[in-house]
């Protein structure tokens, strides 16, 4: 530490470059400063830095990290406590964490190790134009970073901290008995689901909230650990479908249903809210592009006579595009489909009799959703929960109908079951028709080009836009990537697995590869900067990896046999 003091002393009034003699390691009294990367100007991005602090500091035992999701909830633990007291104090300026949101997931701001707490951080070096200041510069350095690791780290809350890890066995506990009994999602009594706002994932806090409440049929029991006991609304694989006026809310619940392939933390309302985590929220998505996907099962003879088992497209509809991300999701290994009428393509999701009527069955190459359904389960056991507001004629093909009235729900399926019987739909269904094939593809790796002249480039601008190398992939229609890190950590992993491949690979090796090498080394290893400071990347699920590279323009695909 002294010696970090002689060289802030030697460097101050000089120009910003001068900075760089800082690179190093420095010795605090609590921890280890590496300070890894210096920004080149006051106007490029921050400084990159990582703090070491021994386990036995902190009491942190082998019980912390001894499954996955306790390691992740100490790392998710730790990386709040930071974020939340850099927040707070207001005279500290230039110090940044990639800290979480809502959701808990692995990350690389804080690394849990054998012996050590990896913390990454950036920090803006100060300077007046480009002279810099080496008063402020030595109280950010010797005096914030220490007060804030200080605070944070060296003296967390022990309790705190035992809290956070029982959420996450508990969590755990109730995916294990979603899989092992066959339901697709839980959500527990008294969770609350209404968010603060569209672009808030922080819960809503109003009088005029309405806890969730099971309907008695639906309700299961499930013992945990730590909470107890924990009753809620348990739905069933197979087919659900969600019912109700406007502003009931179906879309709250079926939102809360398609976060909840992640783990929340407490005080979020929907930290007992769990989903099967291969769940997949699909929807129509005009414009994108499309490369050698089957959209058969859905769409076939189409009048120019072009071939729907390796379609491809720069520019699909929304029938096309919705079809497409269906499929891709079933080929990347999804085993319950999220959707709601809101974002669909009508025509792609029913065909009613007036139009049958009208439209002659050969004269129309969409089979709606609607009569693949059933058989999607049937044949590939994959499920469906499905928000409906205007189509009644789901009510034939449902196994369960959940009506939301003014935020309660209520199960409905006889009622249901009763007027579809009653009234008829009067369409002309294929219950009986087969799904058809679900075909894996060979990706040409080569068609991603991680250059921008002479460097690589890959990152990622906010959770909408990947930009690798000279191109950008939108993916803001993938509606589970939820934060930037997470999409950054998707832009590295692509730049990583086209390292390693020279060519082609199946989509499925290429995602078990990645699956493979992160359980195993680390979210670190997919980073440029590895071993340094890749303290910004988010873990993502292979689902929205493979949903980034089949947006890809360029993205090259080998015809399927």
């Amino acid at each position: 530490m002294q010696q970090l003091l002689k060289i802030i002393e030697r460097i101050d009034r000089k120009g910003y470059k001068a900075y760089n003699d800082l690179k190093g390691a420095y010795h605090f009294p609590d921890f280890i400063l590496h300070l890894d990367h210096i920004q080149a100007d006051p106007f490029a991005s921050p400084s990159r830095g990582r703090v070491i602090v021994k386990r036995e500091r902190l009491a942190l035992g082998a019980e912390t990290d001894e499954t996955n999701e306790r390691r992740v909830a100490v790392i998710d633990f730790f990386a709040q406590e930071l974020q939340e007291v850099i927040k707070k104090q207001k005279e500290i300026k230039g110090i940044f964490i990639d800290g979480p949101g809502q959701e808990v997931m692995d990350r690389t701001a804080v690394v849990l190790r054998e012996d050590e707490l990896d913390i990454r951080f950036s920090i803006q070096l100060p300077a007046r134009g480009r002279t810099i200041l080496g008063k402020p510069a030595k109280q950010l350095l010797t005096e914030h970073l220490p007060a804030v690791i200080d605070q944070a780290v060296k003296n967390y809350s022990p309790e705190k901290l035992k809290t956070h890890i029982a959420l996450a066995d508990d969590q755990t506990t109730i995916r294990r008995f979603l899989q092992e009994n066959h339901y697709t999602a839980f959500i527990a009594n008294g969770s609350v689901l209404p968010r603060e706002s569209g672009v808030s994932s922080r819960p809503l806090k109003s009088s005029d909230v309405v806890p969730f409440r099971s309907p008695p049929s639906l309700e299961v029991e499930i013992p945990l650990p730590h909470y107890g006991p924990i009753k809620g609304m348990a739905l069933k694989t197979g087919v659900t479908v969600i019912v109700g006026g406007g502003y009931h809310g179906k879309s709250t619940l079926l939102e809360a249903i398609e976060r909840g392939v992640y783990n929340h933390r407490s005080g979020d309302g929907r930290e007992y809210v769990i989903t099967d985590d291969s769940a997949c929220k699909v929807r129509a998505e005009d414009g994108r592009s499309t490369a050698s996907v089957n959209i058969s099962p859905f769409i076939s003879n189409l009048p120019n006579g072009k071939d729907t088992s390796t379609f491809s497209t720069e520019n699909a509809s929304g029938s096309t595009s919705q079809a497409a991300n269906i499929m891709e999701s079933l080929e990347a290994g999804t085993t319950c489909l999220l959707i709601d009428e809101d974002t669909s393509a009508t025509n792609f999701m029913i065909r009613d009799a007036r139009m049958q009527a009208l439209v002659a069955k050969e004269q129309e190459p969409i089979t709606p959703f609607i009569d693949k359904v059933s058989s999607l389960f049937n044949e590939h056991g994959v499920s469906t929960i499905l928000v409906v507001g205007g189509a009644g004629d789901y009510f034939e093909v449902a196994d369960c109908v959940v009506m939301m009235e003014a935020y309660v729900p209520y199960d409905v399926t006889e009622k249901a079951k009763e007027i579809a019987r009653t009234f008829g739909s009067g369409r002309e269904g294929n219950k009986n028709a087969l799904f058809g094939k679900i075909t894996e593809r060979s990706v040409d790796l080569r068609s991603f080009q991680a250059r921008k002249g002479k460097k690589e480039k890959v990152s990622a601008k906010g959770k909408d836009m990947i930009l690798f190398g000279r191109d950008a992939i939108n993916v803001s229609g993938v509606e589970q990537l939820v934060n930037g890190s997470q999409a950054n950590a998707i832009a590295n992993m692509i730049r990583y697995v086209c390292g390693v491949y020279d060519k082609n690979a199946a989509l499925s090796d290429i995602l078990h590869f990645l699956d493979e090498q992160v359980s195993e080394k680390g979210l670190d290893e997919v980073s440029p900067f590895k071993g340094r400071h890749p303290g910004d990347m988010a873990m993502p699920r292979k689902y929205e990896v493979a949903a980034a590279m089949n947006r890809h323009r360029a993205l090259r695909v080998d015809n399927p046999s």
